[in-house]
């Protein structure tokens, strides 16, 4: 497949890159600074530029098969860059026709998974943490509001830790927000795209 990334620079985004190119995928990434994603494989190609500009988009996603978006909110972010960002890549996709399938990497506690997340977290999303997660329930809605073909992965606590393949995911609302590594969460995000499983939902992932 030919894989559109975008928050290629990001800890989930750039494992999805690595294990695409592991498998043998062909992927455009989309990266304010190409410094940050130098991996020598011929099958990776970066455009330099950013998620809001829309000829930037578009440049990412020409001939692509699927995409994936997993962006974070940083410092260096303007506010509600993840909904703003993903506003700009569903309408460009929509534009462009092509490509239909998208899987974007979300969080537990988001829309109506509030209640897999403990306590303490209830409180920090209405804290420290209200603003990003009212980004990321901006990002959901539109793109449930979308008629792309759309999975939202929603993970636990995200660690740094290597792929093992031993973690629970699925709809079921009795799933937990444990922690789970960033590259298990990319191999279960590659997985959708080729999986119409989750097609329209979104699975936990812990």
């Amino acid at each position: 497949m030919k894989i559109a990334v975008f928050g290629a620079t990001g800890g989930t985004g750039r494992q999805v890159v690595e294990q695409a190119l592991a498998a043998g995928h062909q992927v455009t990434a989309l990266a304010r600074n190409p410094a940050r994603l130098t991996l020598a494989n011929a099958n990776l190609t970066v455009v330099t530029g950013n998620v809001l500009n829309a000829v930037n988009v578009e440049e990412t996603l020409q001939g692509a098969d699927a995409v994936v978006v997993s962006l974070g909110n940083t410092e260096s972010n303007p506010d509600y860059i993840v909904s703003l960002g993903t506003q700009v890549i569903v309408a460009a996709m929509q534009r462009l026709g092509a490509p239909r399938r998208i899987v974007v990497v979300s969080s537990l506690g988001v829309g109506d998974s509030k209640d897999q997340v403990p306590f303490a977290f209830k409180l920090l999303m209405k804290s420290v943490l209200r603003k990003p997660m009212e980004d990321k329930e901006r990002q959901e809605a539109l793109v449930k509001a979308s008629d792309l073909d759309w999975t939202i992965v929603r993970p636990g606590g995200l660690t740094n830790g290597p792929a093992t393949g031993r973690y629970q995911s699925g709809i079921d609302t009795k799933i937990g927000a444990g922690q789970v590594s960033r590259a298990d969460v990319a191999a279960f995000v590659l997985k959708q795209l080729t999986d119409s499983t989750y097609l329209h939902q979104a699975p936990a992932i812990s």
